[in-house]
């Protein structure tokens, strides 16, 4: 059998932080703000990947409240993830996301992105596709003081 979920995460990007995106610093003059390392692609994921697994959502398994996440590397979530689908009988088959912001430029960061994703879910990195896109200057995403992104999962169950 096999199932789907979707993730969205979006962060306000400010001064002072580092830009964490799919599991690698992104060299930027701002990041993500959050009580984690604010990975907005590992949050898009994980919500994606709890959703198809019926398993609820990330502040469920790590909430903002608790201390222990605190400037937490969004890449523990996921394995944490990946030991509860394990237990489960699931696997990913497919992650599929989007990440919306006006800068930087993501692409040439892709095939580092998936190594550190694929490693973490314990899958291919050909099993993950990535895209970026812009909102064409409107909102806050494009006056480029936050970043967006959106996943789908798809697993399987033996």
């Amino acid at each position: 059998m096999n199932c789907a979920g979707i993730g969205y995460d979006l962060h306000r990007l400010v001064q002072g932080r580092k830009l964490m995106v799919g599991g690698i610093e992104v060299a930027f003059e701002r990041g993500s703000q959050g009580h984690s390392d604010g990975d907005v692609l590992c949050h898009a994921i994980c919500d994606a990947v709890l959703g198809a697994a019926g398993l609820g959502d990330i502040g469920t398994h790590f909430p903002d409240t608790d201390p222990k996440w605190k400037g937490a590397s969004s890449l523990v979530f996921l394995e944490h993830i990946r030991g509860l689908l394990e237990n489960r009988h699931f696997r990913i088959v497919h992650v599929d996301a989007v990440v919306i912001c006006e800068k930087p430029k993501l692409g040439p960061h892709f095939p580092a992105m998936r190594t550190a994703l694929a490693k973490a879910l314990g899958i291919a990195s050909s099993e993950i596709n990535l895209k970026a896109k812009t909102n064409e200057g409107t909102d806050a995403i494009g006056r480029g003081e936050a970043i967006a992104a959106h996943a789908v999962a798809t697993l399987s169950s033996d």
